[in-house]
């Protein structure tokens, strides 16, 4: 038989319903970095615990299948097709309270499909994003000893390269996806946490930038990889984003992060770091 949605499903508290969801996450763990991040930090499955809304299909039997946390990111795991579409209709019937809709290529698109009339526009949807894995047995090439946490002092700095990065890789102001004061936050938290990695050059500006953006057991995404459009071609990237990979091996067993698959460029410097691709994305971005 057929599995059904049950409402808001894994709204439920209970340590069950945890444990299922965890079992989910844990089947693909590092597409679900972001939730199984959640996870470690909290045994609830409120939303104020997870940032936000978890919705599941069980089946016939009671076990979840297929879920969906509606939180800044709405982020399908596990699951078919006729679940995703079963979530992407009960999410339809829900104001939207995420920014993006991130996960593998069929989920994306599966939900999207029931979500679109509702939800819609889009202001881009990048279909195809390579995710890529590096483990710590990896020969990386030699770093860069410039690369270093920035600090407080940098922040302003950071800032404008964080921004600037935001707006080449998705064609707008991350000031006007969110606020100014709400941005400047986030970054900031990301600085304190020294999850913030870049090369200051010695007038200030920021000429290399990357964040550690996710970190679960499994592995620790890197996020945000920018290098200043001058110095571009040069070598400067594979030689910084080395020494990003290799800090974020020490905090976890890999490291991971996704691209667009038309930015030739930087699949191939990924590919001669020693990155291998894993799986694929889609993001639906508002």
């Amino acid at each position: 038989m057929s599995s059904v949605l049950r409402g808001t499903a894994l709204r439920v508290e209970t340590l069950a319903d945890r444990r299922e969801l965890a079992r989910l996450v844990a089947d693909d763990p590092i597409v679900n970095v972001t939730v199984a991040a959640r996870l470690r930090r909290t045994a609830s499955l409120a939303a104020d615990g997870l940032g936000g809304e978890v919705l599941g299909v069980r089946d016939d039997c009671g076990r979840v299948r297929a879920a969906a946390v509606h939180a800044g990111n709405l982020v399908p795991i596990g699951g078919a097709p006729d679940a995703w579409a079963a979530l992407g209709t009960a999410l339809a019937a829900r104001p939207r309270r995420c920014t993006s809709i991130v996960g593998r290529v069929e989920a994306v698109a599966a939900i999207w499909g029931q979500l679109a009339d509702d939800w819609g526009p889009a202001r881009t949807i990048s279909d195809r994003q390579p995710l890529l894995l590096l483990g710590r047995d990896a020969r990386l090439p030699s770093g860069d000893p410039r690369v270093r946490p920035v600090g407080l002092a940098d922040l302003d700095a950071y800032l404008d390269a964080s921004a600037a990065m935001f707006t080449d890789e998705l064609g707008i102001s991350p000031h006007l996806v969110s606020s100014p004061a709400e941005y400047r936050r986030r970054v900031t938290g990301l600085v304190r946490q020294r999850r913030a990695l870049g090369i200051v050059e010695a007038d200030g500006t920021i000429l290399f930038k990357a964040d550690l953006g996710v970190l679960s057991a499994h592995t620790c995404q890197v996020v945000g990889v920018w290098v200043r459009p001058d110095r571009r071609g040069s070598g400067i990237g594979t030689a910084a984003v080395a020494s990003v990979l290799r800090h974020a091996l020490t905090l976890a067993p890999t490291a991971s992060l996704y691209v667009n698959d038309f930015n030739l460029a930087a699949r191939r410097m990924y590919a001669r770091i020693g990155m291998r691709q894993v799986a694929e994305l889609s993001t639906v971005l508002f």
